[in-house]
């Protein structure tokens, strides 16, 4: 038993050692198979329609670290270099279970989860920005301490507006377009 117990002590020293606190709580982070942070987005991400010409599929996004208490997840995927007032929604999802850790790539979020976009639909809609600038595709990921959002189809200024005050932890992960 005195072995063990020194091992532990010696565990705990490595930890913080490394910079890692024992029993502190895990760091909330988002992350894609689809594109790294702060790189390009690839092709079969992109929008379909309006002189794009892409997939329009969703990226894959995983998560780690999200507090013990949530009891739901939002999602906004935003472009705030858009040439429009406030920016632009691509993806707007929320009342996602507590349970979810990540979203497939191409994936199909319940109805009742899907918010508006800017282009006036649910569901995803890739990145299609006018020619010049690279543009940054914020995905924003909220874990909330509420169970759901009241409301079907919300914008995405209407999420963000619905889970402040609400927000435990949030999760930024950005990638990038140009045409």
């Amino acid at each position: 038993m005195r072995s063990l117990g020194r091992f532990a002590s010696a565990l705990a020293t490595l930890a913080l050692c490394a910079g890692v606190a024992v029993g502190a709580p895990a760091r909330f982070t988002i992350a894609s198979a689809t594109f790294r942070d702060n790189a390009f987005m690839p092709k079969s991400t992109v929008y379909d329609k309006g002189g794009c010409r892409g997939g329009n599929r969703s990226p894959e996004l995983h998560w780690t670290g999200a507090p013990k208490a949530t009891k739901s997840f939002a999602l906004v995927a935003h472009d705030p270099d858009a040439p429009a007032p406030g920016g632009w929604y691509h993806w707007v999802a929320y009342n996602i279970p507590p349970t979810t850790r990540n979203l497939a790539f191409g994936a199909r979020v319940a109805p009742g989860q899907l918010g508006t976009t800017s282009f006036g639909a649910t569901g995803y809609g890739g990145p299609c920005p006018p020619p010049g600038n690279v543009h940054h595709y914020r995905f924003t990921l909220y874990a909330l301490n509420e169970p759901s959002l009241r409301g079907s189809a919300l914008t995405g200024p209407q999420v963000e507006a619905a889970v402040r005050g609400h927000v435990l932890a949030q999760t930024v992960t950005i990638g990038l377009y140009k045409q």
